[in-house]
């Protein structure tokens, strides 16, 4: 059973082994990833130099599981765009929030700016 929603922030964290890493190193194995969120983790990583087939490899050998991101999920993201615009949260960051919410998880992210969304759901900054 799932226990957490990972944000691409936080995984990417994990996989820079930047600061704040280790609680997303303690929450891993059974996290959640939303398919929105993966994307970006591709995207980053990619930018960055890295093959993609070593980020296929990689994604594989990690413990967490990508969900897709669904039709309920997507309501909630368009939703939260009024709320959050001010604070700059992208469409990946949305997503991410709607997952947690939808799921009834927590939220792991690297980004202080979620701390003040108004959501009934924990979000859990790694710095």
């Amino acid at each position: 059973m799932s226990k957490i929603v990972l944000d691409a922030s936080a995984l990417l964290a994990l996989l820079r082994q930047e600061k704040g890493s280790e609680p997303v190193a303690e929450q891993i194995t059974g996290a959640v990833l939303c398919s929105v969120n993966y994307a970006e983790v591709v995207s980053k990583l990619s930018e960055g130099g890295m093959p993609f087939s070593a980020i296929r490899q990689l994604s594989t050998l990690l413990p967490f599981k990508i969900i897709d991101f669904n039709e309920k999920m997507a309501f909630l993201a368009g939703e939260l765009r009024t709320q959050t615009r001010s604070l700059g949260l992208s469409l990946g960051d949305r997503a991410c929030l709607a997952t947690g919410k939808i799921l009834g998880l927590p939220i792991m992210t690297a980004d202080r700016a979620w701390l003040k969304v108004e959501i009934e759901v924990e979000i859990r900054c790694i710095r």
